[in-house]
């Protein structure tokens, strides 16, 4: 078996790791699920314990441990994070979390209406140009390559506007913070 985690850290063997995941997958939820974890449960955490086995596979060492070993280990690493999960949203004071939820302070409402109006008013510097751009590209969430499509510009001209334009904005809004 470390024969076939060390082939899936060479060479990301998708072979290897199917054999491994029909071998050792039902044997982790069994595991999973005699340290108390329901079977659904166990289940996901045992894809999740594989899934780790694929990202990791190369920090394993054949030389310090077997592979069964090392993966068991994953699996009762990541069953005890989820019980410490549960625990400490079993603890929450879910009544206190909703009040200070809804106490927005009228000072944290003034202060962003504060700054709005100065993001707004350092907008209103910008040239024509350098606004477009920026509504384009932080308002309206468009990729660098749309904006140059919908304006007509080669692609590198739309990111040095929007860099430039976000170099402009900084240095009005330098003591917003």
């Amino acid at each position: 078996m470390s024969a076939l985690v060390v082939a899936i850290a060479r060479t990301a063997d998708r072979e290897a790791f199917a054999l491994l995941f029909r071998h050792f997958a039902p044997r982790v939820k069994a595991f999973l699920m005699r340290s108390g974890l329901a079977a659904n449960a166990a289940e996901e955490l045992a894809q999740e314990t594989l899934l780790t086995v694929w990202r990791k596979a190369s920090y394993f060492d054949p030389a310090r441990a077997a592979a069964s070993t090392w993966i068991f280990t994953i699996a009762r690493n990541l069953s005890i994070d989820l019980k410490r999960r549960e625990r400490h949203m079993g603890t929450v004071d879910l009544d206190a979390v909703d009040e200070e939820a809804d106490e927005t302070s009228g000072e944290t409402i003034l202060m962003s209406a504060e700054r709005e109006a100065r993001v707004r008013a350092a907008l209103s510097k910008l040239s024509e140009e350098q606004a477009t751009i920026v509504r384009l590209s932080f308002f309206q969430e468009k990729p660098h390559s749309q904006i140059a499509q919908e304006l007509g510009i080669p692609l590198g001209t739309a990111k040095s506007r929007v860099r430039l334009a976000l170099s402009r904005l900084r240095t009005l809004l330098e003591d917003l913070k």
